[in-house]
């Protein structure tokens, strides 16, 4: 079932709300490729924007970000230190169901997480969170339930697309107070 699309003013609205951004790795933190080097090490492609905005997310408006991937590797524990990630999810199959935890953990409302992510296995978590976005690239399931759908590709600035609206929609926020 597709989603109503939201207006620019509503997609504001919700951002204003956030707190908590919640990520995906593969083909959101990077490109979908996976890289292999003749001895078989495993290699992955993140863009530098992204971290930029991970960073400024945390440094401007004062939202965490987070990681919850089935992914788990020293290549995506490595990344996640490298941003001072702490919300940490490793190998997570069912990614809605840590939901929970992490809201009652942390003592957010269901409205004040975001989470972007691009392929079947990110669809309950994005119907369920405050706000929902996805690469330019992302499958159509991804596309169909995603509140926004930011102009970059993954691993290429789709994290930083959906940080600066965040940004945005809080620093209007903060003007009208």
């Amino acid at each position: 079932m597709k989603k109503r699309k939201l207006s620019e003013e509503e997609i504001l609205k919700r951002a204003s709300k956030i707190k908590l951004l919640l990520l995906d790795v593969d083909g959101v933190m990077t490109d979908t490729g996976v890289y292999y080097s003749a001895n078989g090490e495993e290699l992955k492609r993140f863009s530098i924007r992204d971290g930029m905005g991970i960073e400024r997310l945390r440094r401007i408006v004062d939202v965490e970000t987070g990681i919850v991937t089935r992914e788990d590797t020293e290549i995506v524990s490595s990344r996640a230190r490298k941003l001072k990630i702490t919300e940490l999810h490793l190998g997570v199959y069912e990614k809605e169901k840590i939901l929970d935890e992490i809201l009652k953990r942390k003592e957010l409302s269901i409205n004040e997480v975001a989470f972007m992510g691009d392929d079947t296995n990110d669809v309950e978590i994005m119907k369920l969170v405050g706000l929902s976005a996805c690469p330019a690239d992302a499958t159509k399931f991804a596309k169909e339930v995603a509140d926004v759908v930011v102009k970059s590709k993954g691993g290429n600035g789709a994290v930083r697309d959906f940080a600066e609206i965040i940004i945005k929609a809080k620093q209007l926020k903060n003007k009208k107070n």
